[in-house]
């Protein structure tokens, strides 16, 4: 695999998680432990995620990905993912070991389901691929640009470098980020990592962003590089119906970088990283039991349903309306309970989904979750939506709310403890 050197922001990144790994060593909001012990063998174990499936039907000959002169293997791939093109998501700010590649004039495309995230750089020699494993979380891969019978996804751990970080939670995982405009060639980025409780005015910073979201000020579609300065003219950079007319689409599949699928997408890359750490810290809490290790378990089950229940959501102050259709196929998606409720349903007029719940519960990650974990988080799932956590921190959630998701989780929800259908 060809490594372009690394530009200014992978650097920093990887500098800046180099310096606090000591400082951090006891923190108690990530998981503090080597991706390499026992319990976890990252680097080792067999994976079983979208892709590596996917590379099985490659090797069998029962799914064959086609080249295409424009942009390489990126369509067929995103269908044998079953990832929607209407997920592509625009940046232009070089937060990726591709980063010479990408400007203003050729942003990265980044596109997602619920279990796997694909990159695409037009002129690049290789496609990024992340699958979710249900036990190891995020597992990375490339595919070479390259006309060949037999493609094969190779997994690659030098995504690590940004991808494994304390703002990933201490576990390999996804991050979408927003760069602040950089004044000079020669001064250090600074930007945020985004979940769905980020203020909007620390978000899309180095993406293009279409749809309508009100009168909202936001970091999108304003330069960021210098070398990019006066090269991106956008009228009203609020309001952008569609990237048509601001570069070469050449290969794009789609003209949107639409903002709900960016939000939905926002939110997942946390939650998946939430799912791996609880994982990872109950797997070693199995194999070496002790009151440090349980606790552990127990305060990262207590982040994750805050994370799931959207307790800290950033509110929506202007309904949002995306471009590309992604809002309306992400929206029909199941399970469904007997009323036709689903927690992929979105709201988007004050928050992003209808019942704030995720819909990642449904995740095979999820349902391997060791059972120390899995009944951690529903005991305080059950805490906070009976009402018996009085805590005001948790009195957004109104009780239409939390009676809809305890409905909805009956009915879609295999497991639920009998506590739940009381």
């Amino acid at each position: 695999m060809k490594i372009t050197q690394p530009t200014r922001l992978v650097a920093l990144a990887a500098f800046v998680f180099a310096a606090v790994v000591v400082a951090s060593a006891q923190r108690r909001d990530v998981f503090v432990q080597s991706r390499l012990i026992p319990a976890i063998a990252y680097d080792t174990t067999d994976t079983d995620d979208p892709v590596a499936r996917l590379n099985k039907r490659l090797a069998d000959g029962s799914v064959t990905l086609k080249f295409e002169p424009d942009n390489g293997y990126l369509k067929s791939a995103l269908a044998a993912l079953n990832i929607p093109v209407e997920s592509q998501g625009l940046v232009f700010s070089q937060t990726s070991f591709q980063g010479p590649l990408i400007n203003v004039r050729n942003p990265r495309a980044v596109y997602f389901n619920d279990t796997a995230a694909l990159g695409w750089v037009r002129g690049a020699d290789v496609i990024e691929v992340a699958g979710e494993d249900a036990r190891q979380g995020v597992i990375f891969y490339y595919l070479k640009q390259q006309p060949n019978d037999r493609p094969r996804f190779q997994r690659s751990n030098e995504c690590l470098s940004c991808h494994l970080s304390w703002e990933n939670l201490g576990v390999p995982g996804l991050m979408v980020q927003s760069v602040n405009p950089l004044p000079d060639e020669y001064s250090y980025v600074v930007g945020f990592n985004n979940n769905h409780a980020s203020p909007f005015s620390q978000r899309f910073g180095g993406w293009f962003v279409t749809g309508s979201y009100g009168r909202v000020r936001h970091m999108g579609n304003i330069t960021v590089m210098p070398e990019d300065k006066g090269k991106l003219q956008v009228p009203d950079p609020r309001e952008l119906a569609s990237v048509q007319g601001l570069f070469d689409l050449k290969g794009y599949p789609t003209p949107h970088s639409d903002v709900v699928a960016l939000l939905v997408l926002a939110h997942q890359a946390a939650m998946t990283n939430h799912l791996t750490r609880l994982g990872w810290e109950a797997r070693v809490a199995a194999a070496a039991p002790s009151d440090d290790a349980r606790a552990r378990v127990k305060e990262a089950a207590q982040d994750f349903v805050d994370y799931l229940l959207f307790v800290d959501e950033e509110p929506l102050r202007f309904p949002v309306r995306g471009t590309s259709g992604f809002a309306e196929k992400f929206s029909a998606q199941g399970p469904r309970d007997a009323k036709g409720r689903s927690l992929h349903a979105l709201d988007l007029q004050t928050r992003l989904l209808k019942y704030p719940c995720s819909y990642m519960i449904y995740t095979e990650a999820f349902d391997a979750l060791p059972a120390m974990a899995k009944e951690a988080v529903y005991s305080r799932m059950w805490q906070i939506l009976s009402g018996a956590e009085s805590n005001k921190r948790y009195a957004r959630l109104k009780p239409a709310d939390r009676t809809a998701i305890v409905e909805i989780l009956r009915d879609t929800k295999q497991d639920l403890p009998a506590y739940f259908k009381g």
